[in-house]
């Protein structure tokens, strides 16, 4: 199947669109307001989303369904820009003003529909939040994602000063392939699915490669995933092993990207990430469906999260967003506080300076390549969120990062890939700083898996990963031991006895 889009020169003049700053929305969640697509309370249509025109009712469409529980959720896609409504299909930008589209539901539909009842009867996984979701039902095949547990911190936050119970792991380390991307390509290949596609692609920074190929391996599709030539060995075995296309390319993600939007258009691809992106994004969510059932349907006080494109970011706080407008929960303010790794945090850098304006970083430098994305699609909605709700992005150096790492491990037994590091020193930082205090309510968002980076633990520890674990201080603190003999002496000797 081939889905054109725009011409070569439209499609890098939306890519700069795309990536430029925009003023916040007036909805309160990074969006514009409510959309010209919508259904209103009685049935009323404002806006035909299916066929791309406004209009005052659903002309050439037949009557519209009276009954909201009956109605169709998914009304179709809207510029976020210029809230001009296209029709539901394999598109990504406007072609109008070149801004990024996005899901448009009918909240009254969704409202009949969705009950915490309906959704607590169901069996584990995304898919219990059917009615929160842009598909009509759920697809007949597909990976175990999601469900993942919310752990309760109570020795991270002793050391960080918080009150017991007040710190909680959302820990997406459990997921299929190990990391949350398998939330948001679950959305994007059930979509892939219904539209016809038979290739499922990416452009990745790393887990989002496994995550597409695995995806695309459950679901008898082709996966080609391009990847930047430096990345971590381990995540290029990873997809590979799900019988994906790796595809190395010298450049950053962001050069990958670019490429990624002209192979989408002339080769007619679905890329979860690009022509696909409208319904990928959704997926992170889950996320905020999740922690709030597993609250007990309620929101927490902060959430922190890392922050990449800041996609994952606003996404969890508009499905905040979503569960309160279902009625699903008491509305309140929660802060949202980003995390970006230093050697490439253009949004933590315009969060600092008061400006709206994201500089791009040409030429990431830092240890956590899955958030070394210098041109961020939703960094200006990002730094409005944060600043919005109180909070904060915040730039974390790499031996932080990997100090965080060490220190998540050895107090609550996760082992946490280097976005995760980044959520953790975050967390440091924020309450250091005052901005979380003891009496919050905190849930920080673990996206990946250490395995995926092994060697990271270790920045700026060399002696200790090398073992250079002499006398019972170090050895008791964690480090690898020097060989010994198969004796209790040898062990005595080692320093390794009480």
């Amino acid at each position: 199947m081939t889905t054109r889009t725009s011409t070569t020169d439209s499609r890098h003049r939306a890519w700069s669109a795309m990536s430029a700053p925009v003023e916040a929305g007036r909805n309160g969640n990074g969006g514009s307001a409510l959309p010209s697509a919508a259904i209103l309370a009685g049935g009323t249509i404002v806006g035909d989303a299916t066929n791309g025109h406004a209009s005052g009712h659903a002309s050439g469409h037949g009557a519209a369904e009276p009954d909201p529980a009956r109605r169709p959720r998914v009304l179709g896609l809207r510029c976020r820009r210029c809230e001009r409504p296209e029709a539901a299909g394999p598109s990504y930008v406007c072609p109008a003003c070149f801004g990024p589209l996005e899901v448009v539901y009918d909240l009254e539909a969704i409202r009949a529909q969705a009950s915490r009842a309906r959704i607590e009867a169901r069996e584990p996984g995304i898919w219990r939040y059917l009615e929160l979701l842009p598909v009509a039902a759920r697809p007949e095949r597909g990976l175990a994602v999601g469900s993942t547990p919310l752990l309760r911190a109570d020795r991270l936050g002793a050391e960080l000063g918080l009150r017991a119970g007040n710190v909680r792991l959302k820990d997406d380390t459990r997921n299929p392939t190990l990391s949350f991307k398998d939330r948001v390509v679950a959305i994007a290949a059930a979509r892939a699915v219904e539209f016809g596609f038979d290739t499922l692609a990416c452009a990745s920074t790393g887990n989002l490669a496994g995550a597409t190929a695995a995806a695309a391996a459950n679901l008898g599709l082709r996966a080609v995933v391009f990847v930047p030539s430096d990345l971590e060995p381990a995540k290029i075995d990873h997809a590979l092993s799900y019988g994906a296309t790796v595809v190395p390319v010298d450049g950053t993600y962001d050069d990958i990207n670019r490429l990624s939007l002209e192979i989408a258009d002339e080769e007619g691809w679905a890329f979860v990430n690009v022509n696909l992106r409208p319904y990928y994004s959704e997926g992170s969510r889950t996320l905020a469906f999740e922690v709030a059932e597993q609250l007990g349907w309620r929101l927490p006080d902060v959430i922190v999260a890392p922050m990449a494109s800041g996609s994952l970011f606003t996404k969890v706080a508009k499905g905040f967003d979503l569960l309160v407008d279902a009625g699903l929960v008491a509305a309140k303010p929660v802060r949202f506080i980003g995390a970006q790794a230093e050697g490439c945090s253009p949004v933590a850098a315009a969060f600092a300076a008061g400006s709206e304006t994201i500089t791009p970083v040409r030429r990431p430098e830092t240890i956590v390549r899955s958030l070394a994305i210098g041109s961020p699609a939703d960094g200006a909605y990002a730094v409005a969120l944060a600043r919005r709700s109180g909070g904060a992005v915040l730039a974390v150096p790499d031996r932080a990062t990997a100090a965080a790492i060490r220190r998540l491990g050895r107090t609550e037994g996760v082992f946490a890939e280097t976005a995760g590091g980044v959520t953790i020193a975050g967390l440091e930082q924020a309450v250091a700083s005052g901005q979380i205090g003891p009496d919050d309510e905190v849930v920080a968002l673990i996206t990946g898996n250490g395995v995926k980076t092994p060697d990271a633990k270790w920045f700026g520890l060399d002696e200790a990963r090398a073992g250079a674990g002499q006398g019972s201080g170090l050895t008791r603190g964690g480090g690898l031991v020097p060989a010994i003999e198969p004796s209790y002496a040898a062990f005595v000797r080692a320093g390794l006895g009480s």
